[in-house]
């Protein structure tokens, strides 16, 4: 990874250029690359193997990601936002023998023992923690980072890459968005693979210059909290020229257009991924000053797979393949080859595959863009670019003695909505809210159920909302309570349009 990567940044401008602005100060691209070398020196002086990166946008983040790319160790980013069950689960499951992280591990990871290390290595409140490894971890031959999504269940997959594969994503990227040394502000998480590549590694490449204020900085907060009076003021002062943001962001941003902020004359590319983007959103965006284009990928394509940018873009597509992927459609569904992941970890029957069978519904037009039009199974993805089983929360919903049928929905939306039905008709609203409050506090605050609505009648198989084996029919039962699901969104929308 050495040369493909960490001398690919040394040799992408002047060893004096700025290319990090964080709340630690300025620092220059030979400062960083030879903290990050210091860094590795001691890691690996440590036997350290694996490390988990639990922290927030900053200098420890990228001193610590680019210390393990030049170590050839493993990395496992995790999401601040993680529950402590799915935050444990992944350090077992991945076998990580120390944790870096800037904040208290608490009851998280009790075991985590911090250790001593020179105070010029780290930065702020980061330490290093060790672990005592899971040995019955396995992970693929090469693994150089393991990414795991937002969590569409409360145990979610390991998505293994390797080195090679992060560098290809980044490099097509620099290519085709072509922008020569571009001002990068980090509005999402460095633990969400899409910024960590696109945002970090890909302008670096390009000569570019990274701004990564902290996450209460920029004004996002958990996984889909926005201040969005503290973003707007984070561009106004950083004047940036290319952005990542998912779609909810995007609409708050051009909404705020549209009520008389002007977006910066330096603001160049916005990449929106993470959720459906709508094309009149796009439109208004553009006509607003922001250049907003759309984008798609997945972890186990090691993130961005096409990308629409100025010259090569169609409304309503999700841009061309980048020049290191290869996309086909089988049956419908959309197959990508040319940057498959090595495998989940603890999952043998998954490594080595040549290709990826997204689970997306699609097809590729005659210009070579490709439509996503659908998913193969019941999986949410929020306004936020959050990935959620709807049946995991059912199940976490119907897991006492309140609530004999709970549907939950959510899919392009800012937060999850349910439709539930007691067990016993003589609950009172207090009892069943009092109930979802208690759910809600063991879930991930993106998987929590803001509202709900509370059913005249149980769903049946006669009213043709559940199957013969009293499955829902999720699509007959969103067009049955299409009102009272639209009224659980209602004030979320009112506020939006202030």
């Amino acid at each position: 990874m050495i040369p493909l990567l960490f001398e690919s940044l040394r040799a992408a401008g002047a060893a004096s250029d700025i290319v990090l602005q964080t709340a630690d100060g300025d620092v220059s691209r030979a400062a960083l690359l030879q903290r990050a070398e210091d860094l590795a020196f001691e890691l690996q002086r440590m036997n350290i193997s694996r490390v988990a990166l639990h922290a927030d946008n900053g200098l420890a983040w990228i001193l610590s990601e680019l210390a393990c790319q030049h170590a050839g160790l493993t990395v496992v980013p995790l999401p601040l936002f993680f529950s402590d069950e799915q935050l444990r689960h992944a350090l077992a499951s991945s076998g990580v023998d120390a944790v870096i992280s800037d904040c208290d591990l608490g009851m998280s990871v009790p075991a985590a023992e911090p250790v001593a290390v020179p105070s010029e290595l780290l930065t702020g409140t980061a330490r290093i923690y060790r672990l005592q490894p899971d040995q019955s971890a396995k992970l693929p031959p090469g693994t150089q980072k393991i990414t795991f999504t937002s969590g569409s269940t409360g145990t979610p997959k390991g998505v293994c890459l390797s080195a090679e594969q992060q560098f290809a994503v980044a490099n097509s990227l620099a290519s085709v968005i072509d922008i020569d040394k571009p001002t990068h502000l980090c509005v999402l998480p460095l633990s969400t693979l899409l910024e960590n590549l696109a945002g970090l590694y890909a302008p670096m490449l390009a000569g570019g210059r990274i701004i990564a204020a902290p996450l209460s900085d920029i004004g996002l907060s958990g996984s889909s909290g926005l201040e969005l009076g503290k973003l707007l003021a984070c561009i106004e002062r950083y004047q940036p020229s290319s952005l990542i943001l998912v779609p909810e962001i995007l609409n708050a941003l051009t909404l705020a257009a549209a009520a008389g902020w002007q977006p910066p004359a330096a603001l160049q590319f916005v990449a929106v991924g993470g959720g459906k983007v709508s094309p009149d959103l796009l439109r208004d965006a553009r006509e607003a000053g922001i250049p907003a284009y759309e984008g798609y990928g997945l972890s186990e394509c090691s993130s961005v797979v096409s990308l629409n940018v100025p010259g090569a873009d169609q409304l309503g597509a999700v841009g061309r393949p980048l020049p290191h992927v290869k996309v086909t459609t089988a049956n419908g569904e959309i197959v990508v080859s040319g940057s498959t992941f090595l495998g989940y970890a603890n999952q043998p029957d998954s490594w080595g595959a040549d290709c990826v069978r997204t689970g997306d519904l699609g097809h590729i037009d005659q210009d070579g863009f490709i439509h996503v039009d659908g998913r193969l199974k019941n999986q949410l993805i929020s306004s936020y670019g959050r990935n959620l089983s709807p049946e995991w929360v059912e199940s976490q919903l119907l897991g006492g003695p309140m609530l004999q049928q709970a549907i939950v929905f959510g899919d392009d939306r800012p937060y999850c909505v349910a439709l539930v039905y007691p067990h016993d008709s003589a609950s009172s609203d207090q009892d069943i809210a009092a109930w979802i409050n208690k759910v809600n506090h063991e879930l991930p605050d993106y998987a929590r159920v803001s509202r709900w609505y509370r059913l005249p009648k149980a769903l049946s198989s006669r009213d043709g909302l559940l199957t013969d084996n009293a499955r829902p029919k999720r699509a007959n039962i969103e067009q049955t309570y299409e009102l009272a699901i639209s009224d659980l969104y209602e004030m979320h929308q009112k506020v939006s349009n202030l």
